[in-house]
């Protein structure tokens, strides 16, 4: 007897762009929620695009990676605008010129930002009236997850930057003296954080509501973990594996994948699915009301974590010490589909394949994901071939931000490892590959296509946004301003039209 398959509101068929808030074009050093992502929208449309695909929004920690994240509420400060700011009286254009924002207009040099961005809007904060009636409204509505952020951020700075778990006893266990205590002399600080977050959110509402002018949808990406060194654990910590006085009992990792062959240490905390599902997991429902107060579509990153999580004991270095345990399942997916609102949840399933993820999905009626360079194996029955997808509720990706790019991928295979490749595509050159990879996607059933931004600008490996397992160069690649030529736009336009996407 098969798997009753639940179909609810559908995706519209189309085809998307996926591209972070930091790889937009800049003069300070990283992009932002100004002119060029209006820009970028503007290009969507102009290409017949339906969807902008953002990774995650929030602060950065150690490692810079949007998926580890100080804050799982908060957005990025340096996501915010400084023109804008300029335009709004906050700060003057010499006063931002005056600062350092890296050497390269296309890579990111988070050092250079960490040193620099946080000056420039104190400026700005200077000069912000924090008697302004939508900041004190944006405040009181965010209270529950602003003021611990706020705090969080105050107290880390006046410690150096150093995490949670290395602070004083008092405030690291939150003592209600000492929060009190910290929440007075600290309040100047916090008022600070707070008009970051105010002139963040502010922007982004602005962004939205250009994308839906134009006719784009935008697809968020909802980090299943969360980092260490972060407001959620220091303030949820009753919610993860921790030991009485904060430490990590076990790890978050994941044996060998699609993604990495030696497999990964994530480093996160693990979560205590008992005491979440004690209070019908409040803090996750919280997490995607407000998703889908930001977003059209979220998609849940590491969907298998909901049916089976894989983790070490904390210090543990040999991934095959790891185990697996039981995730919460429908438990879990039914809280976030109700706080979601009928807004449509994409599973990102990949990697590696549990018994239990592909039948939960259909389950639950929520689209799947396939990824086109895991495809060509030389397996007729590949799930990731377009010839063997079941539903046309799926999103097929060329490569995600954790792959090669298509040019990068193939870059080393020689003719005779293609071969199967160079059939079924129809083609006979590695220099055809990627324009007929995205257009065997465009052509496949599935109801949405998203792209790396990279693969529509046919960049190499050195454009590459994430390598799994390793720390230092991620995170970086830029588009440059004047980056797609009409040529290629059109080419684009065309495959849309032709594919009724």
């Amino acid at each position: 007897m098969g798997v009753e398959v639940v179909r609810g509101k559908s995706l519209t068929r189309g085809a998307g762009i996926l591209l972070s808030i930091s790889s937009l074009p800049s003069a300070y050093g990283i992009g932002a929620l100004g002119d060029a992502a209006f820009r970028f929208i503007d290009l969507l449309a102009d290409l017949k695009q339906k969807y902008w695909q953002i990774l995650p929004m929030g602060p950065l920690t150690v490692g810079d990676s949007p998926f580890q994240s100080i804050s799982l509420f908060a957005g990025n400060p340096y996501y915010i605008d400084l023109d804008d700011l300029i335009r709004n009286g906050l700060l003057l254009a010499e006063e931002v010129d005056a600062y350092r924002w890296g050497d390269s207009e296309d890579h990111v040099d988070y050092g250079v930002l960490y040193e620099n961005r946080y000056n420039v809007l104190q400026q700005a904060f200077e000069r912000f009236d924090i008697r302004n009636a939508s900041y004190i409204a944006f405040c009181e509505k965010n209270r529950e997850w602003l003021e611990p952020y706020s705090l969080y951020m105050a107290v880390k700075k006046v410690n150096g930057d150093r995490p949670w778990f290395e602070w004083e006893e008092p405030i690291r266990n939150r003592k209600t003296e000492a929060l009190e205590q910290y929440k007075t002399d600290l309040a100047g600080q916090m008022a600070f954080w707070n008009f970051c977050q105010y002139e963040f959110y502010q922007q982004w509402e602005s962004v939205k509501a250009y994308a839906h002018k134009r006719g784009v949808q935008l697809i968020g990406d909802m980090p299943f973990y969360v980092a260490y060194d972060s407001v959620d654990v220091w303030t949820h910590r009753s919610l993860f594996q921790l030991d009485r006085d904060g430490r990590m009992l076990r790890v978050a990792a994941c044996p060998p994948d699609s993604f990495s062959e030696k497999g990964q240490i994530w480093g996160n905390p693990v979560y205590d699915w008992e005491a979440m599902e004690a209070d019908n997991f409040k803090w996750w429902k919280a997490r995607m009301k407000q998703q889908a107060s930001l977003f059209d579509i979220i998609k849940i990153d590491h969907f298998t974590g909901m049916v089976k999580y894989f983790s070490l004991k904390n210090g543990e270095k040999d991934i095959s010490r790891g185990r697996w345990m039981k995730g919460p399942g429908r438990k879990l997916t039914d809280v976030l589909e109700k706080a979601a609102g009928g807004k449509i949840i994409i599973a990102e399933n990949m990697g590696t394949m549990l018994p239990g993820v592909d039948m939960l999905i259909r389950k639950l009626g929520w689209p799947d994901m396939k990824v086109l360079l895991f495809a060509f194996d030389g397996k007729p029955d590949n799930s990731n071939l377009p010839h063997n997808y079941e539903s046309t509720n799926t999103v097929v990706y060329a490569g995600t931000h954790d792959n090669d790019t298509i040019v990068g991928y193939f870059r080393d295979y020689t003719d005779y490892e293609l071969a199967y490749l160079y059939s079924y595509l129809n083609i006979d050159k590695k220099e055809e590959i990627s324009d007929a990879l995205i257009r065997t996607a465009y052509a496949s059933i599935a109801d949405v296509v998203i792209l790396q931004m990279q693969d529509i600008l046919q960049l190499g490996n050195e454009a590459r946004m994430n390598q799994p397992s390793t720390v230092g160069a991620n995170w970086k690649w830029r588009i440059l301003s004047a980056a797609l030529p009409e040529e290629r736009r059109s080419w684009i336009r065309t495959q849309t039209a032709l594919y009724r996407r």
